[in-house]
């Protein structure tokens, strides 16, 4: 525990009490709900529930069918297109699925009560970026071939043979082990940094609420909180766009074998 009694009577909370709750329901059980398992329901909900509303019937599209199709066009047009052109418009449902769960997963981190990120525990980055090794290995399989689509990535064409046996080692780490660890710790560390900083700046506005000298302080730290706020809004938007672009590009470099 980080205490900072001789100064400001604070005592800052363990790093593991950031990230970690306790259970309310199958408590020491596999099954066992707390604060973060919730955050994962709410975002399936959320997602299911935006495209369910917006696949309604309606003569004049309003409110979520609205929210729905523009979103589906900002799929298609800024993350389908530029990395996998029209042969990707089929994998627009997954990549809108990718995006708004870990949209709605990361936003909780400014949802007052709750404030949780739950991409801040490494376990759902981890899940989500196997999820995307596993499709991008899939459709290279099916558009290449098991024999072609190992071959175009660990011996591309054009490299003189010879340099094969540098290129080739080189070739696998990056597109089968770094590919998904990059997903992961991408959208893990930014979270829990954002986090952590909320979490610092909250301790410190609170514990300056008081009659001495230094309480003139207080105005700092709530300035920081509420711009850090809005930063995370946007970090949350960001990591979301930019998880959904990279799963765009892999699943891209497996269906066309000259990238």
């Amino acid at each position: 525990m980080i205490s900072l009694a001789p100064v400001f009577s604070l005592e800052f909370p363990p790093l593991t009490h950031i990230v970690q709750w306790p259970a309310f329901l199958f408590e020491d059980t596999a099954f066992a709900i707390n604060k973060v398992v919730m955050v994962y329901f709410f975002a399936i909900i959320m997602t299911v529930t935006l495209f369910v509303l917006g696949n309604k019937k309606q003569l004049v599209p309003t409110g979520a069918q609205n929210l729905a199709e523009t979103s589906v066009s900002f799929i298609e047009d800024e993350i389908v297109m530029p990395t996998m052109g029209a042969d990707g418009m089929k994998y627009a449902p997954f990549l809108a699925s990718i995006f708004f769960f870990v949209l709605f997963t990361n936003i909780f981190e400014v949802v007052p009560v709750i404030q949780m990120p739950a991409s801040a525990r490494i376990a759902l980055p981890m899940l989500l970026a196997l999820t995307v090794w596993f499709v991008f290995i899939i459709v290279g399989i099916i558009n290449q071939g098991p024999i072609g689509y190992f071959k175009n990535s660990l011996f591309p064409p054009g490299v003189p043979p010879t340099l094969y046996i540098l290129v080739t080692p080189i070739e696998f780490v990056s597109t089968f082990l770094v590919r998904p660890f990059s997903l992961m710790v991408r959208l893990f560390a930014n979270l829990l940094a954002g986090h952590i900083l909320l979490v610092t700046f909250a301790v410190l506005s609170s514990g300056l609420v008081i009659g001495k000298w230094y309480a003139v302080f207080l105005p700092l730290p709530v300035f920081a909180v509420i711009f850090f706020t809005a930063f995370e809004v946007l970090v949350s938007f960001l990591q979301a766009y930019v998880f959904a672009l990279l799963t765009g590009v892999y699943i891209g470099t497996s269906l066309h074998a000259e990238h």
